[in-house]
């Protein structure tokens, strides 16, 4: 069997229904619309969340919280993901996505301080943690805030 032989099995694919191509079709005048209301009409219906004028739900639910839109939103990195690199390189958020580390550099990276560092590293980043800072240092590494 070849790619080009393939095809569903018989009935499994049902044809789709031809409204409005005359009456002997079955589904000819009205073509399956019914005779008169908003929905037999073209472009009518209602709109997505319309309750035939009762209150809707995404109305009748209190609001809650508040979203500030001036958010900076930092990909977060642990220390310990940095021991992939070797001594002495600097370590850039540029390069941290050419690596896998990140995947996107959003707002900034800011490096938290989970896990250990085995590596003398140059550390360029948006923000450090306290804890980030001073497993960095204690290795011999520097941080350098851009």
């Amino acid at each position: 069997m070849k790619l080009h032989d393939l095809k569903p099995a018989l009935g499994s694919k049902k044809s789709k229904k031809r409204v409005g191509r005359g009456t002997g079709s079955g589904w000819g005048k009205t073509a399956a619309r019914g005779q008169d209301g908003q929905n037999s009409r073209s472009g009518g219906g209602v709109r997505p969340g319309f309750e035939g004028g009762q209150m809707p739900l995404y109305r009748r639910l209190p609001k809650r919280g508040f979203t500030n839109i001036f958010a900076k939103d930092y990909v977060e990195v642990n220390v310990n993901r940095l021991n992939i690199f070797e001594d002495g390189t600097t370590v850039t958020p540029e390069l941290l996505k050419q690596h896998g580390v990140i995947s996107k550099i959003k707002d900034g990276v800011k490096i938290l301080g989970n896990g250990e560092l085995e590596r003398k590293l140059t550390i360029k980043a948006t923000k450090f943690t306290k804890g980030a800072v001073e497993k960095i240092e204690a290795t011999g590494g520097k941080v350098e805030v851009i």
